[in-house]
């Protein structure tokens, strides 16, 4: 294997050949940004996924490092990230009880079959699996884990004890604990929550007014949590808190990942298998789109299949340093990119300051009360939720809303997984569905023109012995016997009939089953004394058609276009 040929499974061989000295200044300054808002947010995902806050930071470092050799993307940030660890807890939750050694280990399980499945997309270049998540789906899936997310994280926030991976679990569970609060700690919550909103939206145009300039300015918003975080650590420190039942972090290892190794147990691993691929696709589908998107904006390219590569890399690395699943994060590769991340080196030196944040700073993190973790995910989840895409779906496609609605619906009362599932089983049906019922339309000519158009939509010419119809579908098992009735129905009851020309130009594919419905018209066509005609038929499905020897068979002809066809036909029928 040549260079070139190891470049593409290897893309840093591409860019680091044409790495300079601007680009490294770029990078170092988008990492240094990027590390003080992943230190509090990988705490808090960390706990979110139900594992200790220091697994947060060692999923934060190896990952990253792995996807900078294979990833294709100069802004992706690998790491935790919301909806991906609260399917963790999910998953882990109903196999293994929370906060004993057998929950990290399965975790570390789920992060390394997560990757083992990546991987082996990308290799066999699988990436298309990620196309039957519609993107009506994943909004709505988006939206309900966002509410369940934002729900489950007021137990922190109010200092009490409560349970369930779903929304009416986790309403049940608060209502039945909410005696239990600690006004200390809910107050801590409920400050660091508003002040984070408020760094989000009023702190800009204030600091923009007193003169500063723009890139101080979104330097100190995204740095919002981190001073949140030394104020709350503070205060608790400072005036005992922590005596008085606000739930702090504790004590987090001072030290690198460790090395780990995952469950190899088959009982173990076959109940994490489908929990690992949806969370694999999910993933993939929130990276790539991210990935795409940044890179857009740049005119540059992602590859897809590579980006799986990278993430099945990623996911590995986590399972064998003390991590949980990681996908590409939206606001963190936002902000990586806002600060000017030139190449993925940018991520690899994030990793080296997380990798100095676990050795030097996690001791000031002892006292670092859990509510301002929560008030992290809260603040962060909450541009998750968008229930526009209900009112975009009603207005354009009821079967899309139908999908929407199911998928939030059921994430909501069941749990995410049953959410995700219900919501590709859905689109998948729908599809099939309406596919099944294709829309056939009977043409004729525009005046004065070659153009064929719909006779109830169009003022056209039409002759009365020729029946032309479009066919606006590939032709499949499911929708093929619905052409055969379509046409008996049409020329039974129109014995002027002679020639039925069927208008091609909108049909991709012909599987076997369609053949054989096509077969079946023809003869029957046959008996009627009715010729059956083909026109536009596009190159690929015309290569099948005469292998199947189907076209000797045909009674009557295949044009080029419409027009011709029309054309041949008018002094037979004349005649």
């Amino acid at each position: 294997m040549n260079t070139t040929q190891l470049a593409k499974y290897l893309p840093i061989l591409s860019w680091g050949r044409d790495y300079t000295r601007a680009a490294l200044s770029n990078d170092l300054m988008a990492a240094l940004i990027v590390t003080i808002m992943l230190i509090p947010q990988s705490l808090a995902y960390a706990l979110l996924a139900g594992l200790p806050a220091e697994a947060g930071l060692y999923a934060s470092i190896v990952p990253i490092l792995l996807y900078t050799v294979f990833g294709t993307s100069n802004a992706l940030a690998v790491g935790p990230v919301a909806v991906v660890s609260l399917m963790t807890a999910a998953a882990l939750s109903n196999i293994v009880e929370q906060g004993t050694m057998g929950y990290a280990i399965a975790a570390l399980s789920l992060a390394g079959l997560s990757g083992v499945m990546l991987l082996a997309m990308g290799l066999f270049r699988l990436g298309f699996i990620a196309n039957f998540l519609s993107h009506p789906v994943i909004a709505g899936f988006i939206t309900a884990s966002g509410i369940i997310i934002a729900a489950s994280q007021l137990k922190h926030i109010l200092g009490i004890d409560a349970h369930g991976h779903n929304l009416l679990d986790l309403v049940m569970s608060l209502f039945s604990h909410v005696s239990q609060m600690n006004w200390i700690t809910a107050v801590i919550g409920v400050l660091a929550t508003g002040f984070l909103f408020w760094v989000r939206k009023g702190l800009k145009p204030l600091l923009t007014r007193l003169g500063l300039g723009a890139g101080l300015t979104g330097v100190l918003v995204k740095t919002g949590p981190v001073f949140v975080v030394v104020a709350t650590t503070g205060a608790v420190w400072g005036l005992g808190l922590a005596d008085k039942r606000v739930q702090i972090v504790g004590e987090v290892p001072q030290s690198l990942p460790p090395f780990t190794l995952p469950s190899l147990s088959t009982e173990l691993l076959g109940q994490l298998l489908l929990p690992a691929f949806l969370i694999s696709i999910i993933g993939f589908v929130e990276s790539i789109s991210v990935a795409q998107t940044l890179a857009a904006k740049k005119r540059q390219r992602i590859d897809p299949d590579q980006e799986l590569i990278g993430l099945g890399a990623a996911n590995i690395g986590a399972s064998l340093t003390g991590g949980f699943p990681v996908t590409g994060g939206f606001s963190r590769s936002v902000v990586n990119f806002d600060a000017g991340a030139a190449t993925p080196a940018a991520g690899a030196f994030t990793a080296i300051g997380l990798a100095i944040a676990a050795l030097a700073l996690t001791p000031l993190i002892y006292f670092l009360p859990k509510a301002t973790l929560a008030a992290t995910i809260i603040v962060a989840v909450v541009s998750l939720v968008d229930f526009s895409i209900l009112k975009r779906s009603w207005g354009y496609s009821k079967a899309d809303f139908a999908a929407v609605l199911a998928t939030i619906l059921i994430t909501l009362a069941i749990g995410v997984e049953a959410g995700v599932s219900t919501g590709v089983g859905l689109s998948i049906l729908l599809h099939l569905y309406k596919s099944s019922k294709p829309h056939i339309a009977e043409v004729g000519q525009v005046p004065g023109t070659e153009h064929y158009r719909n006779i109830l939509r169009h003022e056209v010419i039409t002759d009365p012995t020729v029946l032309t119809l479009r066919v606006d579908e590939s032709l499949y098992f499911a929708n093929a016997r619905f052409l055969e009735d379509k046409i008996q129905a049409r020329v039974a009851g129109d014995t002027g009939i002679r020639h039925v020309i069927l208008q091609c130009s909108a049909i991709n594919e012909i599987d076997l089953s369609a053949l054989e419905s096509l077969e079946a018209i023809n003869e029957r066509l046959r008996e009627m004394d009715v010729q059956l005609h083909l026109s536009e038929v596009k190159g690929p499905v015309m290569d099948r058609l005469k292998r199947a020897h189907f076209l000797s068979e045909l009674t009557g002809k295949v044009f080029l276009s419409q027009f011709e066809g029309a054309s041949f036909l008018k002094p037979k029928t004349a005649a």
